[in-house]
């Protein structure tokens, strides 16, 4: 077994608290600032700047994330089996830091054409992914390491300052770096260089204060390939248990078969190791749909950590629970569980006042009746609009229309004082159209709009109407304005579609010699207010501090020396998987969202009965005894913990 390289053990205030976690922690809040930066704007930039459009940049945008999950192990092999934590974080953020200059490089519109942009931003991605994801399971484990392992209490709550820092990184970043990229312009345009190149500097600062800590840190050495230990050590088992016969002396566990080649000590690292991935793979990918959460989230957490850890947990220790890792987890689980039913309740409400998306060979229809009087309709001889509609009446629903076909030219006969007028309009499966129906000599004219306008123009000439701030260009002859976003008195409305929210069309008319305004609602206001969604906020950031921050202590806490960044990187690793499994859930299920919400909040209840089920027969392992069976000493094993 290496030496371990040490330093005069300094401390924090006199605390058992090592100075040089205060350089991991900063270099962690750097880093993360760097990536979660950088990411804020990667998606815009993609759109505005590469002229990528939404499905490609949403695919190379996930991509990249995915990437940045599945680099961990390597990262973490080279660190366990060859540099040493130390030397892997230092080289892999040089090329972290290479890939943030590559991509600001191709970020400057005068370097090169599009194709030199395209590929300097892929290729500074690639390394941006190396880095990050190599570094990822080895600082954390490194911080870990400075710790004596007397010093359990205090080591927790290093993991708790450590995740704290991730989130405080990640909130000023997506405030800042968006403000750069639009406030800040250079070449004439949005400053994507700048946006791009400070978390680079940010990367840099993080660098230079990692090593200058570098006289502080215990260093650990590699010991070893130890993937390649356990794979060779499970292989054995098996060929020699197939080779058995039945004379063969009997053995407790199918790992004993390897015991002839390889020492006690291997065979219990490499249990342990399975055990623990299997453990961690099926809890994390559960709680791994949890992960994309937005700036809430994070502020919660900077705020639920202290609470956790100076009130929650001490006021429940002194109700004699004893709180355990694994119960925390458990725990955690079961609030983010209950995140998922309030978000199902909510979204249940919220579906109510939503225009559902016309289904296969189906399309949807509203009338707005600009004529001096009321009208009827009729559409291919049906009568989905039973009521007479009065002149500038609210359209009162989308009426589906069946086509039996993909696309299908109908009638529509309108009804005007005692004259019926016929025009006939393509109709298209899926989509939402809006008839307008307005005079015109020597009587009434419809035309049909694929898509709903924020302004309507039956005047002869062309407009500008404006709303608040906002100025609408209307073109002439019963035209439309683009659709647009704008704010009002604190209020922002979208015109589109699909909107959730209140959807109203401006319309402007010559009566009296003058041209006035007049509004007709198309989507009612939502009545459920955006405050709902703090208690679901609230329970899965609980159920985050409970379950992320207690999992990454665990992890290191229970592995052996050599494998405390193969085992961050596993846990890592299992994010991107349950990734994976949130894409197919949400892309290929096709489920309504609260359905998709109820499931989730299920698997997760499910998981965790099979999670709390496993962790019952947990045998707690003990580092220190593991490393002095390492080194000769065959030290008694202490009791095992159960749940």
């Amino acid at each position: 077994m290496g030496k371990v390289n040490t330093t005069d053990a300094r401390k924090v205030c006199g605390t058992n608290y090592p100075t040089s976690i205060c350089f991991i922690v900063v270099n962690e809040f750097c880093e993360r600032f760097s990536y979660y930066g950088m990411k804020a704007v990667l998606t815009l930039y993609f759109l505005s700047y590469l002229k990528w459009d939404k499905n490609l940049s949403t695919a190379v945008y996930h991509a990249f994330s995915g990437l940045c999950y599945f680099t961990p192990i390597l990262g973490a092999v080279i660190a366990d089996s060859w540099l040493g934590k130390f030397k892997t974080i230092i080289y892999l953020s040089i090329v972290y830091v290479i890939g943030h200059v590559v991509k600001s490089v191709g970020a400057i519109p005068t370097v090169g054409n599009t194709d030199v942009h395209i590929g300097l931003s892929m290729f500074g991605l690639i390394l941006i992914a190396l880095g990050t994801g190599g570094i990822k399971p080895c600082v954390a484990a490194f911080g870990g390491d400075q710790f004596e392992e007397e010093h359990i209490k205090e080591r927790q709550k290093f993991f708790s300052i450590f995740y704290m820092s991730i989130n405080a990184g990640s909130v000023l970043s997506t405030l800042i770096t968006p403000i750069l990229r639009g406030d800040v312009k250079c070449f004439g345009d949005d400053c994507y260089a700048l946006a791009f190149g400070v978390p680079a500097a940010l990367m840099v600062v993080a660098l230079a204060v990692f090593i200058f800590g570098s006289g502080m840190y215990k260093k650990t050495p590699p010991q070893g390939n130890v993937l390649g230990e356990v794979c060779k050590c499970i292989g054995f088992a098996i060929k020699n248990r197939w080779n058995s016969s039945k004379d063969d002396v009997k053995r407790k566990h199918w790992l004993d078969w390897a015991e002839d080649k390889y020492s006690l000590v291997s065979l219990l690292q490499g249990s342990r190791w399975t055990l623990q991935a299997t453990r961690m793979n099926m809890a994390f990918v559960s709680l791994s749909f949890s992960r994309h959460l937005n700036m809430l989230n994070a502020l919660l957490i900077l705020v639920f950590v202290p609470i956790f850890d100076l009130i929650i947990y001490p006021l429940v220790g002194l109700c004699r629970i004893k709180i355990t890792p694994l119960r925390k987890m458990a725990t955690g689980m079961i609030f983010a569980a209950l995140a998922f039913g309030a978000a199902t309740l909510v979204e249940i409400n919220v579906v109510k006042t939503v225009v559902e998306p016309a289904p296969a060979e189906q399309s949807l229809l509203q009338v707005f009746n600009l004529a001096n009087g009321t009208v009827g309709v009729k559409v291919a001889g049906g009568n989905p609009f039973q009521n007479p509609i009065r002149e500038l009446q609210d359209p009162s629903t989308y009426e589906p229309l069946p086509l039996g076909a993909p696309n299908k030219e109908l009638s529509i006969d309108v009804t005007f004082t005692g004259r019926s007028y016929s025009c006939r309009h393509e109709f298209e499966e899926r989509k939402a159209y809006s008839l307008i129906v307005h005079q015109k000599a020597p009587g009434i004219e419809c035309k049909l709009v694929s898509t709903l306008m924020t302004c309507f123009d039956y005047s002869i000439n062309s407009m500008n109407i404006t709303v608040g701030e906002t100025e609408f260009y209307v073109p002439p002859d019963y035209s439309m304005s683009a659709n647009m976003i704008f704010t009002r008195f604190g209020i922002i409305v979208i015109f589109r579609t699909t909107s959730q929210i209140s959807l109203s069309v401006c319309l402007s008319h010559q009566k009296d010699g003058k041209i006035v305004a007049e509004k007709m609602e198309d989507v009612k206001a939502n009545n459920v207010h955006i405050a709902w969604q703090i208690p679901q906020y609230a329970l899965i950031t609980a159920g985050e501090v409970m379950f992320s921050i207690t999992g990454l202590e665990f992890s290191y806490s229970q592995a052996p020396n050599n494998m405390k960044s193969v085992l961050q990187a596993g846990w890592l690793l299992t994010v991107a998987f349950g990734n994976v499994i949130v894409l197919i859930v949400a892309e290929g299920a096709g489920l309504e969202q609260w359905k998709e919400f109820l499931l989730f909040g299920g698997l997760l209840l499910g998981v965790c009965i099979i999670f709390s089920f496993m962790a019952y027969f947990y045998a707690y392992v003990d580092p220190e005894q593991l490393s002095k069976m390492y080194a000769g000493d065959s030290g008694k094993k202490k009791e095992s913990t159960k749940l």
